[in-house]
C-alpha cells in the first residue's frame, strides 16, 4: 500500500515513476511482478536469467544498429529509374540551411541515442552478471541510460517508415534491402529488451555489489 508521508529513512522503499506513490520494496516471487496500486505501473519484475537476456539482446541491438546504418535500406524503381538509399543517406540528406537540424535530429534519435543507451546498459549490467564489482560511474551511466530511453525512437521511426512505404508503394516498386530487415529485428529486440529490464533490480544490484 502507498504511504501517505515519506519515512525518514528511504532505504528499502520504491517510488512509482509515474504517480510518485511510495511503497515498501518487497522482492516478489520469481516470475511475478510488483505493480503500483494507483496507476498499475510495473515497479519490480523478476525473471530468471533476465540479466543475461538483457546483455544478449543489447549486444544484438548494438550490432544491428551499426550494420543497419551502412547496408542498403530501400531501393525504389519508377519510370525506368532506380535509386538505392541507406539510413545514413536518409539522415544526411539535408546538408545546408535550417534543415540540417533535421538531419542531426534524425541521426541522433534513430542511431546515436539507441547506440549510446545500449552501450551504457552493457557497461552497467555486464559486471553485475559476471558477479564482479560495478565499473566506475555505473550509477551515473545507468541514470543516463534511463534518461535517454524516451529519446531512443526506434519504434517511432519504424512506424513512420511503415506508413510512408504504404503510400509510396502505389507510385513505385519497392525492394527492401538488408538494413530494412535489420531495423525490423532491431525494433523488436528493443521492445523485448525493455520488457526484461527491471530498473529497481539493477539499482539494487549496484548497491549490493558496492
Amino acid at each position: 500500500m502507498p504511504h501517505g508521508a515519506p519515512p525518514d529513512d528511504l532505504a528499502g522503499y520504491i517510488a512509482c515513476p509515474n504517480c510518485d506513490a511510495l511503497y515498501k520494496a518487497v522482492l516478489p516471487e520469481e516470475g511475478a511482478r510488483a505493480v503500483c496500486g494507483r496507476c498499475h505501473t510495473v515497479l519490480i519484475s523478476t525473471r530468471a536469467r533476465a540479466g543475461a537476456r538483457v546483455l544478449a539482446l543489447s549486444g544484438a541491438v548494438l550490432i544491428l544498429v551499426i550494420a543497419a546504418v551502412f547496408f542498403p535500406f530501400l531501393e525504389i524503381h519508377a519510370a525506368g529509374l532506380g535509386n538505392r538509399v541507406s539510413l545514413l543517406d536518409v539522415a544526411t540528406s539535408f546538408r545546408s540551411g535550417t534543415l540540417v537540424l533535421v538531419s542531426v535530429a534524425t541521426v541522433m534519435v534513430i542511431v546515436l541515442v539507441p547506440l549510446l543507451r545500449t552501450a551504457l546498459l552493457i557497461y552497467v549490467i555486464a559486471p553485475i552478471e559476471l558477479n564482479r564489482p560495478p565499473l566506475r560511474h555505473a550509477r551515473g551511466a545507468f541514470h543516463l541510460a534511463q534518461e535517454l530511453k524516451p529519446w531512443a525512437m526506434t519504434e517511432v521511426f519504424s512506424i513512420g517508415c511503415a506508413v510512408a512505404l504504404v503510400k509510396v508503394s502505389d507510385l513505385a516498386r519497392l525492394d527492401f534491402g538488408p538494413a530494412f530487415w535489420m531495423f525490423t529485428a532491431l525494433s523488436v529486440f528493443v521492445i523485448i529488451n525493455d520488457r526484461y529490464l527491471c530498473t529497481w533490480s539493477i539499482w539494487a544490484a549496484i548497491e549490493d555489489t558496492e
